[in-house]
């Protein structure tokens, strides 16, 4: 504890009348108010009380210091309140920041339908691909891929990122259905170069892993870049399904080699750790939890 609390405690236990109710009041032990105090005399150097089995009474020393803990005390007050409210209120800013495909696949839905709920709410939407210190930088929410997440981050599960291999109906009509990972050698494929190894995709299928060297005319690092490649007919694409889920229902896009699995990544909503989250926080929170928990479903139709 510091001085200004010592100080304010003071305030606390003129009004009280006693160690006992102060204590209560302050949520701590007689003994421990009583040892604040002492500490706060030998700080000041003179007696604050008097101290009896029945009262308390001022010293000089105390009587001229009680105006100026009572301040202290009062403004403490206020700020602990100023902060309440703040932690309740529906009001203000959340800094959110999201891998950029991500951000611009449901950057729309979220400004859309969230600040239609809730217009005192301003969201800061930062699309990075990097790693943002939340703490130094200021953030309040992310979104984050992986297991090597900071131990000064709570984290909560948000959905498994999982590849899909598509491509249009006019493309397949034209070039054929791959029917299993060694027919994409013979096609045009659309390559991420953001992830090392490239050039070969990686399918799963009973315990069996099968490596395919696959090639294409167009490489890119950026994932809305390959799709609207891919929905333009140029070749076969590995996207996120948070990405392709809507092209997948309406049938734009075909979902091939169904049978055979492909890279799953967690993917988890991440905030700083701290005793609560402001409610204005919280309900961001939430209802990105359930708009990716309704994008699941959507796929798992899709896929039916």
């Amino acid at each position: 504890m510091s001085e200004m609390d010592d100080l304010a405690a003071f305030a606390v236990l003129v009004e009280a009348g006693s160690f006992t109710a102060a204590a209560e009041r302050l949520g701590c032990s007689k003994g421990q108010l009583s040892k604040r105090i002492r500490l706060l005399e030998q700080g000041l150097g003179a007696a604050l009380l008097h101290r009896t089995t029945r009262r308390l009474d001022l010293t000089a020393a105390g009587a001229a210091l009680l105006p100026e803990a009572q301040a202290l005390s009062a403004q403490a007050e206020r700020a602990r309140q100023s902060v309440r409210r703040l932690q309740e209120e529906l009001a203000g800013c959340v800094r959110l920041t999201v891998p950029v495909s991500l951000g611009e696949t449901f950057f729309d839905a979220l400004l859309l339908d969230f600040t239609r709920q809730y217009g005192q709410i301003r969201i800061e939407l930062d699309l990075h691909n990097g790693y943002r210190d939340l703490l130094a930088e200021g953030f309040d929410l992310a979104i984050r891929s992986g297991m090597d997440l900071d131990e000064r981050l709570v984290a909560r599960p948000l959905f498994s990122l999982q590849e899909i291999t598509c491509a249009t109906p006019a493309y397949l009509a034209t070039h054929g259905e791959p029917l299993q990972p060694a027919d994409l050698a013979g096609h045009q494929c659309l390559l991420n170069t953001h992830y090392s190894g490239f050039e070969e995709w990686l399918y799963h299928r009973q315990h069996r892993l099968e490596r395919v060297k696959v090639a294409g005319a167009l490489a890119s690092n950026h994932y809305s870049l390959l799709k609207k490649a891919a929905m333009a007919g140029a070749g076969i694409a590995r996207l996120p399904s948070y990405m392709v889920y809507d092209e997948l229902a309406d049938g734009r896009l075909v979902w091939l080699l169904r049978d055979y699995q492909t890279r799953q990544t967690p993917v988890f909503l991440v905030h700083p750790w701290q005793a609560g989250l402001p409610r204005r926080t919280q309900v961001l929170a939430d209802y990105l939890l359930g708009w990716f928990e309704r994008s699941r479903r959507m796929l798992d139709k899709a896929g039916e």
